[in-house]
């Protein structure tokens, strides 16, 4: 890597170098706290091993889920992947708020695109290691195996991860609006699009009337996408090229509110006022 790199320069758009330190900064927070990284796995294994009893316990009374072993467990294990994207980017960016520490990152040659950058790709980390040991413990103890969905799930992973970075940056720009006291936002608004993303059940259970709010959103045409790969044994294109669509306007929306949100931030004094 060249000096100029090293140091930082301005030269490019994008250093990469800004990027890496960012990611590193969040990655040893995490690394020299193992409770941070206890967390990370907890919720999605208790999540797993609940869902995977109920299962099993619906397998035998109830001939739609008898038809596909796993479906609810996968669904339980996609959500994860949705909650831990957004989480990843609000917790990321609350590290910064809680330590007073936004005002000195701004004032170092770090922009703010980079820094959007640095949060996604935490946030991606974080998701990896919160979901895989549930997604890998799945197979002994239900005899699930989720990577038998093959090449679909990437596309399934990759679109929940991307909505929870739109959904965790419009998420940090409030908390960075409103202060400190909207922060139970990182936690609770994912849930919001819970009952309307055909987690658990297709989206044609829902009322006519909701039915286009819950097409609006990128996670509904991935979990009608994952019955039809366990249930039809079909991966839909349509299904995912529209949820691909959808996550390309939301996550470039939320990276303009995000952004422009920071610029007002810097431009009021506001980032000298965050904190606990």
């Amino acid at each position: 890597m060249t000096d100029h790199a090293h140091s930082g320069g301005s030269g490019g758009w994008i250093s990469l170098y800004r990027v890496g330190t960012m990611i590193l900064r969040y990655w040893y927070i995490i690394r020299r706290s193992w409770p941070r990284l206890f967390e990370l796995a907890y919720w999605p294994l208790v999540q797993m091993i609940l869902w995977g009893f109920i299962s099993q316990f619906f397998a035998t009374h109830s001939s739609w889920v008898a038809t596909a072993a796993g479906v609810l467990i996968g669904a339980v294990m996609l959500w994860d992947t949705l909650f831990r994207g957004e989480i990843g980017v609000s917790v990321s960016f609350l590290e910064e708020m809680w330590s007073r520490n936004l005002a000195q990152l701004f004032v170092s040659p770090l922009r703010a695109h980079e820094f959007v950058l640095a949060l996604m790709a935490m946030s991606t980390v974080r998701t990896i290691i919160g979901v895989a040991p549930a997604m890998v413990l799945a197979i002994p103890l239900y005899e699930f195996n989720i990577f038998s969905l093959g090449v679909p799930l990437i596309g399934f992973f990759a679109n929940l991860l991307v909505m929870g970075w739109s959904v965790g940056l419009l998420v940090s720009a409030l908390i960075l609006r409103w202060g400190l006291g909207a922060e139970s936002l990182a936690w609770f608004v994912i849930f919001a699009v819970a009952p309307l993303s055909g987690i658990y059940y297709p989206i044609s259970t829902l009322p006519d009337w909701l039915e286009p709010v819950a097409w609006a959103l990128p996670s509904s045409y991935v979990f009608e996408g994952m019955r039809g790969v366990l249930i039809e044994h079909r991966f839909d294109f349509g299904l995912f090229a529209s949820a691909v669509a959808l996550n390309v306007f939301y996550i470039v929306l939320a990276s303009v509110v995000f952004l422009y949100t920071i610029h007002a931030a810097r431009r009021e004094g506001l980032l000298l006022q965050q904190g606990e």
